[in-house]
């Protein structure tokens, strides 16, 4: 007998008794094997307890999960062997699950579950078991701990953590290349049998992959799977528990597997010719087609470069790469020209940029193909032999005078006649003209370099057939300068002399400035127009001059000025000359030279005013004569505009008049009993803006007691009103509210003058001021007014 055998007959002796007999009985162990167990004894009486002699022993309990039966689980017996069998004792269990889980006979000390037990929820369970006396209620045996371990059943299946897996695999990969591993997990024991043991196999996706039955790797089990032939598979893969054997548990799960791209395909052009047709019109960089290779691979995988490698068209076109699409976009590269050429050959190679070395062997990753461009004629425009023109002429040529000749000529095999024009927004004077027949450009007016030195002209050559057709040139004329201004003084020379003056003492010295620029630079000479006895010049040589004097002393009494006329001429031919006049004063100075007094006349000269000036200030006075009319003439309109008033404007008003008011005449503006009645229906009022049809004849009104307050309010709105100018011309009581009884001027209106018969005296209205001379006049004449 080996020792493998021998350990093997050893372990099933040890595991029989535990599931054949769950009675155990336990014996009380011999002296020596007594231990003390001061955890359980207490101290609260300061002595040292020894622990007492235990009784019974202990293994543990083994319970299968799962169990079926209708009664409870028998699990184990305890005994103690000091139970007599005559009911002394009490058995007494506790923790975890006692009472509920797990229940115990008091008298015989048998243990049962009370339900079913799964070992995945827990594994084991921790007791504590005790015997005590049922009279004294005292422990016979110590608290001991026990442990009932559940025995696993294969009751779960292995399952995956995911229900769908997604992997991926590159094509045309070798037999055995790995895509992905899946793992299934069994909650059962795995130290327990094989019902944790998981065997995977493939259920769906053979031939293409195969599984590893004990890690779960996927493979690729056939070779050169082609992606542009299948992209999409889908693998079911089955895990089984009891080592795959028959009756153990199983579950699956799904593996979508994509094959990813690699460059195993060259690109293709699906034409060996392409037709491409432009106008000649067609400016550098258009683009006039595409061309484009079919790949089947896709991403950088299908990435092409084009590119031109043969043709008689290498020159004039080119080719771009459209990254986002993929074609090739041909363009012009240099201008056109139907009459040339009309017909190009290119050769188009179309080349993968990503080149897999491991497909070498599947062909060049390139191909080609013909491209034939044909040019379509077009009525082009005319073409000048230059780009721009310089032409350079001098200042002094007599008008009419040809400067030069731009050239043109239609580009078309017609051969159309050109006209020739010059585009007058940039020969805005009309200085130059251009003939229409054979482009001779020629002044038409004199030239002067000093007013402008470049003259930039556009010609314009159109088709005589065809204006539409036209181009534009740039035409620069240079002015050529001659010598034809004479050299002035630099600026003006304010010049005194000293009294005191000694000869050959400076006084001022002087430059020149002339309009031309000869070659050799500017070069004057000064001089005097005749000999002068008071000054003299003297030329540095430089451009400039010293003014000198002659004598010794001079008098602002005698002479308060001189004139000294300085002759200025350049070295250019022809020389050119002028004579500067300068204005030298006489001043009295102090010993250092400096002046402090002229003669009056040269104080006063500075101090006149020019003509330009006083035409300024006329005009000025006659604008603001003219503001000042037009603004009287506008307020007196507004003056003459009617008033329009109010209904509850109650005024005795004539608007029809221009002038103060409308006197006693005007009975219908309103009712003066209104001012005495306030409560009278207004149903007989008038219209006031416009002139009353009939007229009441006047009365007098019966004599009534005076009234001075009333008197006194009227003669100081009177007074007011006389003083105020910008009152209103109104003949008006509105503003008094009520008109009072007994007025010694009695009413002024004509209101009630209809209800009498008596005649009334109205010279008193001359006393009452201008405002009341226009009623003086109507009513002052007695029974002539009547009769009028």
């Amino acid at each position: 007998m080996t020792i493998y055998q021998f350990l093997l007959l050893f372990l099933l002796w040890v595991c029989l008794p535990h599931f054949c007999s769950p009675e155990i009985t336990f014996r009380r162990t011999p002296v020596p094997q007594q231990r003390l167990l001061a955890a359980h004894v207490p101290r609260s009486d300061g002595k040292l307890l020894h622990r007492q002699k235990r009784g019974w022993m202990w293994n543990q309990f083994f319970l299968l999960e799962e169990y079926t039966g209708s009664d409870y689980q028998y699990v184990g017996k305890l005994h103690s062997d000091q139970d007599k069998g005559d009911g002394s004792l009490k058995y007494i269990l506790s923790g975890d699950g006692a009472g509920t889980l797990f229940i115990i006979d008091e008298k015989t000390g048998d243990i049962h579950a009370t339900r079913r037990i799964d070992r995945e929820e827990k594994a084991f369970y921790t007791l504590r078991a005790q015997a005590i006396n049922r009279r004294t209620l005292r422990p016979v045996e110590p608290e001991s701990e026990f442990v009932i371990k559940i025995h696993d059943i294969n009751d779960n299946e292995p399952t995956f953590p995911e229900e769908i897996y997604t992997a991926s695999v590159p094509e045309m990969s070798v037999v055995g290349t790995s895509v992905v591993q899946v793992t299934a997990t069994d909650a059962d024991d795995p130290s327990y049998g094989n019902s944790a043991r998981v065997i995977y196999s493939i259920l769906q996706g053979q031939p293409y992959f195969s599984v590893e039955p004990e890690t779960g790797i996927i493979r690729t089990a056939l070779p050169n799977m082609n992606r542009e032939n299948r992209e999409q598979y889908q693998v079911v893969i089955q895990a089984k528990d009891m080592g795959g054997q028959m009756g153990g548990l199983s579950g699956t799960t799904t593996v979508n597997i994509t094959l990813t791209d690699v460059n195993d395909n060259p690109p293709r052009f699906p034409q060996n010719t392409i037709h491409l047709r432009v106008l000649e019109s067609s400016p550098v960089g258009t683009a006039i087609g595409s061309v484009k290779a079919t790949d089947a691979d896709t991403g950088k995988n299908a990435e092409v470069e084009y590119r031109i490698i043969d043709g008689d068209g290498t020159d004039m076109f080119d080719i771009i790469t459209d990254k986002d699409t993929q074609e090739g976009i041909i363009t012009v590269k240099k201008p056109l020209d139907y009459e040339s050429r009309r017909l190009y050959t290119l050769k188009v190679e179309a080349e993968n940029t990503h080149v897999d070395p491991r497909f070498y062997y599947l062909g060049p990753f390139k191909d080609t193909t013909i491209v034939k461009i044909s040019l379509e004629d077009v009525d082009e425009p005319p073409v000048f032999s230059r780009p721009s023109y310089l032409f350079e002429v001098h200042e002094d040529i007599e008008v009419g005078t040809i400067i030069g000749t731009v050239m043109a000529r239609d580009p078309d095999s017609t051969s159309s006649p050109i006209r020739f024009s010059l585009d007058r927004h940039t020969d805005l004077d009309r200085i130059f003209n251009i003939h229409s027949g054979n482009g001779s450009l020629y002044t038409s007016k004199p030239l002067d370099r000093e007013l402008s030195q470049w003259h930039n002209l556009t010609v314009i050559a159109a088709e005589i057939n065809n204006p539409k057709e036209m181009t534009r040139v740039a035409v620069f004329v240079r002015i050529l300068d001659v010598n034809d201004n004479a050299p002035q003084f630099a600026v003006f020379y304010d010049t005194f002399v000293c009294e005191n003056a000694r000869p050959g003492q400076l006084i001022q010295t002087i430059s020149a400035v002339d309009k031309d620029d000869p070659l050799g630079g500017q070069k004057f000479f000064f001089s005097l127009a005749a000999v002068n006895p008071n000054f003299t010049v003297q030329d540095n040589e430089d451009n400039t001059a010293r003014i000198l004097t002659r004598k010794n002393g001079f008098n602002r009494h005698e002479i308060s000025t001189y004139l000294l006329p300085v002759v200025i001429s350049d070295n250019d031919y022809p020389i050119q000359s002028s004579t500067g006049t300068l204005t030298i004063r006489v001043c009295a100075c102090d010993s250092q030279g400096n002046m402090q007094s002229c003669s009056a006349e040269a104080l006063l000269l500075p101090a006149g005013l020019s003509t330009g000036a006083l035409i300024a200030i006329l005009l000025c006075i006659i604008i603001l004569l003219v503001i000042v009319v037009l603004f009287a003439a506008l307020k007196r309109q507004r003056k003459k505009e009617p008033l329009i008033l109010s209904k509850e404007d109650i005024r005795d008003n004539i608007v029809s008049y221009n002038d103060e008011g409308g006197g006693e005449e005007d009975t219908q503006a309103f009712d003066i009993g209104t001012l005495r009645n306030p409560a009278a229906i207004e149903e007989k009022k008038l219209r006031r803006d416009i002139m009353p049809e009939t007229l009441f004849i006047p009365r007098r009104t019966p004599t009534a007691p005076d009234n001075t307050d009333v008197r006194d309010f009227i003669n100081e709105r009177l007074k007011e009103h006389d003083l105020d100018p910008t009152a209103p011309p109104y003949d008006s009581l509105a503003t008094y509210a009520y008109e009072g009884n007994d007025s010694i001027a009695e009413s002024l209106s004509s209101l009630e003058s209809g209800t009498t018969d008596g005649d009334q005296n109205y010279d008193y209205l001359r006393e009452w001021g201008p405002r009341f001379n226009k009623l003086a006049e109507m009513y002052g004449g007695g029974e002539s007014d009547k009769d009028s």
